[in-house]
């Protein structure tokens, strides 16, 4: 479990979190929605410690992020996986090499057990044999996949999803949406996924945050999130001609 406690941010003299405590439970697919702007990618880049929070505690396991020192916090941030937004492959790398980095900077496996996780993490993401491409060589599905695939090479315990599926066209939006939730359940990660999708919200919003202005105004699931009676939340999940059809 993740859990922030009372969470407070500005730049400068915007404030962008006012107060904000959540908690993302281990096993599930933890959502952060909202508009633009309203401070849920702030709040996830809070959480990797990629900002520092000016109030509040950050806690993962009950243990507490916030007051570690940064060599302290490096336990921690071995047990991370990051899916950033568009993928962030290094062009110049193979799949291989891209899905291996984390484990050349951060473990001293050898080179054979190695390219066996990297085989491995391919294998999950449906991408054996693709070792020897590049990243020009791939589709904007294939390299999100690449991406997934590098971002759980570690076997975190923590996986965060910048808005995973920006720039997909919706059914392969959907098969990235299923892998996230699979590798989440069968390996019991605690996962959060920044998205304003409202496809992925419905069908694998375990739990649900949604974040308004700067505030943490409703949490619920994906079973809940299409009746509730929050005006602000109708506001975004109905604003498309799509959504607004399944309101009728």
């Amino acid at each position: 479990m993740i859990e922030g406690k009372n969470i407070f941010k500005s730049f400068g003299d915007h404030l962008v979190l006012k107060d904000i405590s959540v908690k993302f439970e281990k096993g599930k697919t933890n959502l952060i929605i909202g508009q633009s702007g309203s401070g849920k990618t702030v709040l996830m880049k809070c959480l990797i410690g990629l900002y520092e929070a000016d109030k509040g505690q950050i806690l993962f396991d009950d243990r507490n992020f916030s007051e570690m020192s940064f060599n302290e916090r490096k336990s921690i941030r071995n047990e991370l996986g990051m899916l950033f937004q568009g993928g962030a492959l290094f062009d110049s790398m193979t799949v291989e090499d891209n899905v291996m980095f984390p484990l050349t900077m951060f473990t001293d496996q050898s080179k054979e057990e190695k390219i066996e996780r990297v085989n491995f993490c391919l294998k999950w993401v449906n991408l054996e044999n693709a070792n020897k491409l590049f990243p020009s060589e791939l589709s904007g599905g294939m390299i999100k996949r690449v991406a997934i695939a590098r971002a759980i090479s570690m076997n975190p315990q923590y996986l965060f999803c910048d808005e995973p599926n920006s720039g997909l066209d919706p059914q392969t939006a959907g098969v990235i949406d299923e892998l996230i939730q699979r590798l989440t359940e069968e390996f019991n990660m605690t996962t959060v996924v920044n998205t304003h999708d409202m496809n992925s919200v419905i069908k694998i919003g375990d739990t649900i945050s949604f974040i308004y202005k700067g505030e943490l105004w409703w949490v619920g699931d994906k079973n809940q999130v299409l009746s509730s009676d929050n005006q602000e939340l109708n506001d975004f999940v109905f604003a498309t001609e799509l959504t607004k059809r399944l309101k009728k």
